[in-house]
């Protein structure tokens, strides 16, 4: 028999929704919250309501932007030549902390995954051919797994009859693994080291 308020067993549950978040830690989030003022719950709730309603994508690479064009993409000290094609916006804040890539960024907003149902139409590979006007490279920055490598075939034979030179991140990132777990010295070292496809 449960003996939690409903109310304290909905924010359990839902705090469990979240990736990474099993049982024990919801269940920890749920009563720190409880214990919490009602002004920083509040500050919280407030937060997450003006992520939802205020972020957009940002109408030319698909970051998360509050503007049309992001911050990135507004920068006129950036290299216009030079895209960086990630799988999600959370793989450029990774590269952005090794302060060693200096271009522009494609958000695709996944990978070729046919076993969950995601083929190259479900990303924005559209969007990214529709930018490619003056491009000199694209770095396919995309997780070393076996539907990034897929991926990153497929990209790169759309892109390289261009005539744009092709790159992808150096070899020491374990194959298999995601980008989010890989530590910034080895991506600036991954990103200063990349091989033409």
């Amino acid at each position: 028999m449960n003996t939690l308020p409903q109310a304290l067993q909905q924010l359990i549950a839902a705090f469990g929704r979240l990736p990474g978040i099993g049982r024990k830690t919801a269940t920890r989030l749920a009563f720190h919250i409880l214990n919490e003022s009602a002004q920083d719950s509040e500050e919280l709730a407030k937060a997450i309501l003006r992520v939802k309603n205020d972020i957009k994508l940002c109408s030319r690479c698909l970051n998360f932007s509050e503007q049309d064009i992001c911050p990135i993409c507004s920068d006129s000290r950036r290299n216009q030549r030079l895209i960086c094609v990630v799988e999600d916006s959370q793989t450029i804040l990774l590269i952005e902390k090794t302060n060693e890539f200096k271009g522009l960024y494609h958000v695709l907003g996944g990978v070729i995954s046919p076993l969950d149902g995601i083929g190259p139409e479900e990303l924005h590979i559209k969007e990214l051919l529709n930018r490619l006007e003056g491009v000199e490279e694209v770095i396919l920055a995309l997780s070393p797994s076996t539907e990034g490598e897929a991926t990153s075939i497929y990209l790169s034979r759309l892109i390289k009859p261009q005539g744009i030179k092709i790159t992808r991140l150096a070899r020491g990132i374990p194959l298999g693994s995601s980008l989010e777990f890989v530590d910034e010295l080895t991506l600036s070292k991954a990103l200063q080291s990349r091989s033409e496809m």
